[in-house]
């Protein structure tokens, strides 16, 4: 019966801590005067966002009463969520390598918004809609001149802190 229900143990002050260092990480990659430093400083941001917000999580299933790993719903989450974000850490290179790097946040925000979606139909209501709120961003980024870091904020930064408070005050931690 577990493996049909929805993991729940989405954080929502995980996502408020992880919103936050992205929108530091926004100012500090516009900072940098070549493109090997913009890319360290969003690949650092990454670490730094995916490690705060699997603790929190962690932290609140385990609260729960269940572990992110061991249930069901949680591997499946975790499973759903994969297979977009390796694509995206290969596409990142190669972009990189072919001096692509201007187009590294259409990528990312379209492709974590597709991650998101499809994790999401495994959670909360509210996560799938951030998932699309995160490929439209991903669209403005491909067909505007809209400042990449000023998108990268909006979404890694205001969509993690909007839904996480958001999260935090309807589900929970």
């Amino acid at each position: 019966m577990e493996s049909t229900l929805s993991f729940t143990g989405v954080s929502g002050k995980g996502y408020v801590a992880g919103g936050c260092s992205a929108l530091a990480a926004s100012w500090l990659a516009a900072q940098q005067a070549t493109a090997a430093l913009w890319l360290s400083v969003w690949m650092l941001e990454l670490v730094l966002a995916a490690s705060i917000m699997l603790v929190f999580t962690m932290n609140k299933s385990r609260n729960l009463g269940t572990t992110l790993f061991a249930s069901a719903s949680g591997r499946k989450l975790l499973l759903a969520f994969l297979p977009a974000m390796s694509a995206g850490a290969v596409l990142t290179l190669y972009f990189y390598r072919l001096d692509l790097h201007p187009q590294l946040p259409v990528l990312w925000l379209t492709l974590y918004g597709a991650a998101i979606v499809t994790a999401g139909a495994l959670s909360i209501r509210a996560i799938p809609l951030m998932g699309l709120m995160f490929m439209a961003l991903g669209a403005v980024a491909a067909f505007t001149p809209a400042d990449p870091d000023l998108l990268l904020g909006l979404g890694f930064g205001g969509l993690h802190f909007l839904f996480g408070t958001y999260i935090w005050s309807r589900h929970g931690g």
